[in-house]
């Protein structure tokens, strides 16, 4: 039960930290004014601020994936 309690939490934990990638993502395009129309409304949008947000959830989302999928699992 442990082992597959291991697996769903490592594919929850993965998915969340691409999820701070995506958004973080967003972020920064909004921020930089680049990216599809539908994202560049709002108060966001050429905030430089909001770029460093952006990167900085993004680079959390990195070391979320990392360290979710380096570490290893107790026995």
């Amino acid at each position: 039960m442990r082992n597959a309690f291991n697996i769903v939490m490592r594919i929850v934990s993965t998915l969340i930290g691409l999820f701070m990638i995506f958004m973080g993502a967003i972020w920064m395009m909004q921020g930089l004014n680049v990216g599809p129309r539908a994202i560049l409304r709002g108060f966001m949008v050429s905030d430089i601020r909001w770029t460093i947000y952006g990167a900085i959830l993004a680079l959390f989302g990195v070391g979320q994936v990392f360290w979710t999928n380096t570490r290893q699992a107790k026995a």
